[in-house]
């Protein structure tokens, strides 16, 4: 398992690199030591885009001759083998060293969240060139090479368990002997720092240029503190106020006292304000989170918080009530909180257009569901009758003065009608509206529902249109055209006033009524195959029209049909039905159309 944590640790680090965080990495520090040391800040800032990430925490003990113990925490037990697989990988890609990484020691810390896995790792540090110019020994010197190892191991391992867990202080010698040892021993590396006497700031200048920061003893006792978090964290100035009253630490995840903080003082803290020590107009709001840097202050005993409020939007610092004023002009903070926003912003441009591109996906499902539910209407109700019901609108009954109505019907057609495409029997090549289909008979009005002087030669040329697209469906059963058999198509036509409107709610039809539709329905039943039955009225309507009329002269017909009565049978078993028969209302004088048309009107519309 030891190796395989390892390995994974090695491959993690590739994958870093590949994932663009390469150049991240490389700026974290000019050494290892230094690399290792900013790992926390890596993490802090990473914590801004992955807010749950519970990243664990490194501390860093310089040794001479390029030994350093790697102080590891983290919440997640067993992991810990993962570290060197990463810290040698990068001392080997980033500073041509390679190192080796032996386990100290291992405990469990009582911290305030609970366990916490504490593990001292020896780090010894060897360049490439270093190797290069070491010469190979015999098996003997490399036998007491590696006692001699294991005895410094174990000479450090005891210095490390008898070290009190308080900051030393070493002579300067000690440090830059220290520093020169562990680097490559350029004089740079020797450099230090020159102090004032005495230090030319006032107290309520530094208070000022450092809004957020805050002084505290050894036993957490507040000193001193900045305007600007006296402003929003009320009551941190006044006397014997402890740090630990009013703000708990979130990052890292230690218990709130001196030696904890001792422990990991290289790292970046956050503290948090606590909501009951806040005025109770406050306590709704989200509470302020600070974070920086702790400097301890060895002449004065004190620990400094130099800080910065934790904000990663003006949306934040919003609702915390703030604004940019309250952050010194120097603090990033402010450029991070404006870049940030812009950053924002472009990630919800995506993200807006993809909830765009969704609403657009769903309207354009709801439009082809309409579009269906239209076609259906179209087919089922007129043009105009439609275009009402669509938009809302009542729909009411017409009387319409004149119209012209037409019943078809294909003599003994039932048994083959349903071996025939519908559009085979009939192409429709006037502006006319067909009322109702049932079986191979037709029903077709013209003039309704949108009135028209011409309806009835409309009708008579869809009439003679029915005739002429009826040589072209051929029988299935002998391959001949219908109006060439008996199979013929009759047709009758009449002419009238009428009365229309739309029927039902779930299932609108658009329904005529009215003597002319019965007078109509006649002149279809009592036509000749091939021919086209007209009624005097219709007649009328085409004389001097360029139509060939002719006259069908007197017919003989029932009683019952005349008066409109049913006729009485009797079915197999004796009982007695009634067949409904329509009213001929007329009893003119009729006539039967014979014409022919040179051409045929365009595609048409029902």
């Amino acid at each position: 398992m030891e190796a395989i944590l390892k390995l994974f640790g090695e491959y993690f680090f590739k994958f870093c690199k590949m994932s663009g965080y390469d150049r991240m990495l490389q700026t974290l520090g000019g050494n290892l030591t230094e690399f290792i040391e900013n790992l926390d800040a890596l993490h802090s800032y990473l914590a801004h885009s992955y807010q749950e990430m519970n990243a664990p925490s490194f501390r860093v003990e310089r040794g001479a001759e390029g030994k350093m113990l790697l102080h590891y925490y983290s919440d997640r037990s067993g992991l810990c083998h993962i570290v060197p697989g990463i810290i040698e990988a990068v001392a080997k890609d980033f500073f041509d060293t390679d190192v080796t990484m032996d386990i100290l020691d291992m405990n469990q810390e009582e911290e305030r969240t609970g366990k916490k896995e504490h593990v001292v790792f020896l780090i010894v540090q060897k360049s490439h060139r270093q190797m290069r110019r070491a010469k190979p020994k015999g098996s003997q010197d490399s036998q007491d090479s590696q006692r001699d190892q294991e005895a410094a191991f174990l000479r450090m391992k005891e210095k490390y368990l008898s070290v009190s867990i308080h900051a030393v202080k070493k002579s300067r010698w000690e440090v830059v002997r220290n520093i020169v040892m562990f680097g490559k021993g350029h004089l740079r590396d020797t450099f230090e720092p020159i102090y004032p006497e005495r230090l030319w700031i006032e107290e309520k200048t530094f208070c000022t240029a450092f809004p957020f920061h805050v002084v505290f003893d050894e036993s957490l006792q507040v000193k001193q503190a900045g305007v600007s978090i006296q402003k929003y964290v009320p009551g941190l100035q006044t006397q014997k106020i402890r740090l630990d009253e009013y703000f708990s630490i979130v990052h890292p995840q230690v218990t709130f006292n001196i030696f904890s903080i001792f422990k990991i003082i290289n790292s970046q803290f956050v503290l948090k304000v606590r909501r009951e020590m806040l005025p109770a107009a406050w306590r709704s709001q989200p509470v302020l989170k600070l974070q920086g840097q702790m400097i301890w202050m060895e002449l004065l005993r004190c620990m400094l918080f130099l800080c910065s409020p934790r904000l990663c939007s003006l949306q934040e610092l919003e609702e915390r009530r703030m604004h940019l004023s309250d952050i010194a002009p120097h603090d990033p903070t402010r450029d991070l909180l404006l870049l940030n926003q812009q950053r924002l912003a472009e990630i919800e441009l995506p993200h807006q257009l993809e909830m765009k591109e969704e609403e657009l996906r769903v309207l354009c499902t709801h439009l082809a569901a309409e579009k269906k539910t239209e076609s259906l209407l179209y087919a089922t109700l007129p043009e105009s009758v439609a275009n009402q019901l669509k938009e809302g609108r009542e729909v009411a009954a017409g009387e319409f003065k004149t119209c012209t109505i037409l019943f078809s019907d294909v003599v003994t057609f039932t048994n083959i009608c349903a071996a025939c495409e519908p559009i085979q029997i009939v192409n429709i090549v006037h502006e006319v509206y067909k009322v109702k289909t049932i079986g191979d008979a037709y029903m077709v009005v013209g003039g309704v529902p949108v009135p028209v002087g011409s309806h009835a030669q409309r009708v008579a040329n869809f009439a003679l249109g029915m005739r002429i697209s009826a040589k072209e469906v051929m029988n299935p059963v002998t391959g001949e055209p219908i109006q060439e058999e008996r199979n013929q198509i009759r047709v009758g036509i009449h002419t009238g006033p009428a009365l229309a409107g739309v029927v039902g709610d779930k299932m609108p039809r658009y329904c005529l009524f009215g003597d002319t539709v019965n007078t109509a329905s006649r002149m279809e039943s009592h036509g000749l195959p091939g021919k086209v039955h007209l009624s005097p009225t219709t007649y009328r309507a085409l004389e001097n029209q360029g139509f060939e009329i002719t006259e069908r002269g007197e017919i003989e017909a029932s009683e019952d049909e005349i008066t409109g009565k049913p006729e009485a049978r009797l079915d197999p078993k004796g009982k007695q039905e009634r067949e409904s028969h329509d009213l001929a209302t007329e009893q003119q004088q009729q006539t039967y159309l014979r014409a022919s048309l040179g051409t045929i009107p365009p595609t048409p519309r029902l």
